[in-house]
Parts: structure tokens; sequence; C-alpha cells
């Protein structure tokens, strides 16, 4: 049950961070809690999504209706922007379809590469210290200045690059927050939006993977319920903190300082 607390908890902290909450779960497993099958671990860490999925979906709730009430055609009220929600929901839909046929073909071939070459605790730990690298360098390049677009401009073009974006996070050690919100900060859209939308186009995808993937195998024991709690609970209390905080600090260097970290580990 204490790993079970554990892995909810990092779920739900790190989901809202540029740190991938999938590589960290991979990470804590093998060196804390007896490792196992990497495409296991993975569909125990997209597991975990649920709780955070709860919470973004509570605390994002007006959003959701909105979008919704305009899918299923209904008006909406006076004080909402009819063209906004639109674009926001014509972007999830066109991201979220290519994000789930690149990462379920990513997912695949990992699935694939651990049956032909079993990699060590050792191997994996230098694959994620290098994928949050790449994370780090990414968030680093958000501007300076900040951006000037809003949900109301988005594109065809942007959905296109969230969604592959969202797709390849499905790589151990790659955040699927970091690389979006950076992708939306790089096509100079404003901080808040970017983080909006980033969490908006999570919930389709962490729904749909579950299903999809978990569905048949699920196990609701006790552990399994605690873990989800554990996520649901911390992603909740720390959501607005973090977005508070990712407002004023860049957290991009977090990901290359815990980079390594993981790869001082290796020595250990």
């Amino acid at each position: 049950m204490f790993e079970s607390i554990v892995l909810g908890a990092i779920q739900g902290v790190a989901e809202w961070l540029p740190v991938s909450s999938e590589g960290m779960i991979v990470l804590v497993k093998n060196n804390f809690f007896g490792g196992g099958p990497l495409a296991d671990t993975i569909k125990t860490a997209l597991f975990l999504h649920l709780g955070t999925f709860l919470a973004a979906l509570i605390y994002f709730r007006r959003d959701v209706k909105n979008l919704i009430l305009r899918f299923m055609r209904f008006n909406l009220n006076v004080e909402v922007k009819p063209q906004e929600v639109n674009r926001i929901l014509r972007f999830i839909i066109v991201a979220t379809l290519i994000s789930a046929v690149l990462g379920w073909g990513l997912l695949e071939f990992l699935t694939n590469f651990e049956n032909s070459i079993v990699p060590t605790t050792r191997f994996i730990n230098v694959a994620i210290a290098v994928l949050l690298v790449f994370t780090g360098i990414a968030q680093l390049k958000k501007r300076k200045n900040g951006g000037h677009r809003s949900a109301s401009e988005l594109k065809d073009g942007d959905s296109i690059l969230l969604g592959v974006a969202q797709g390849v996070a499905v790589l151990p050690g790659l955040s699927r927050s970091g690389l979006t919100v950076s992708a939306l900060l790089l096509k100079n859209f404003q901080d808040t939006e970017a983080l909006r939308l980033s969490f908006l186009l999570s919930l389709p995808i962490v729904l749909a993977g579950n299903i999809l993937l978990n569905f048949n195998q699920a196990i609701f024991s006790l552990n399994n319920l605690v873990a989800l709690l554990s996520s649901f609970i911390f992603g909740y209390i720390t959501i607005n903190l973090f977005l508070k905080l990712a407002e004023r600090i860049n957290f991009g260097w977090f990901s290359i300082i815990f980079a390594g970290l993981v790869f001082f580990s290796i020595f250990l």
C-alpha cells in the first residue's frame, strides 16, 4: 500500500510540472519497488493519470461544460464566446486524433523492443535522463516576454503540432505538459492560455488511453484504488499552486537538474 501512495503522489505532483510523471514513476518503480516489465509500468502510470484527470476535470469544469455543450450543439450562455469554444473544440479533436495514433504506435514499438531486448535498470535510467534533458531544453526556449495569442486564434497548424508533441510524450521521460506548453509558448500563446489549453488537451487522451489499454486488464484492488485516490488528492491540491508558479518560474532548469540526479543515481 505504501508503494501505491507514493506512486500516486508522484503522479499527482509531477503531472503539472514540465517533468515526465510517467518517467518519474518508471524511475521510482525500478529503483525502489522491484521494477518489472517496462510496458506494464507504463500502463500503471497511465492508470494513475486517471487521478489527475479527475483533478483537472473538476478544476476546469466550466471549460469542460462549455465544450461538451458545444459538441452536442447546445447554445451557450451569452457570457461565453462561441467562436473561442469552437476553436478549442476543433483543436482538441484534431490534436487528440493525431496523438492517439502516434502514441499507440510508439507504445507498440516499446513493447516489441522490450520483447527482443530486455533493458536493464541502468539503461532505463540513462534513457530517461536523456529525454529529460530534451524536455528541459524545450522548456527553456519559451519566450521571455510572453506571447499574445489567445484560444480564439487557434489554427489547424497548432492542432497538428500539439498532437505530435502529446503523442511522443508516451515515451518515459518526455513530459506531456512540458512539451505541449512549450510548443504553445513557442507559437506565441499567452502563458495562462498555454497552460489551460495543455491541461484541457490532456483530458480526452488520458480517458481514451485508459479505456483502450487498461479497461480489459483493470483490477480494482485496494492498492489500485489507494493509488488512484492518492493521485487525485495530490493532483487537486497542487494544480492551482503549480499553475501560479509556472507563470513566474521556468521549470526547464528543474528538468535538467533532475536529469543530472538521474545520471548520478546510475553510479550508486
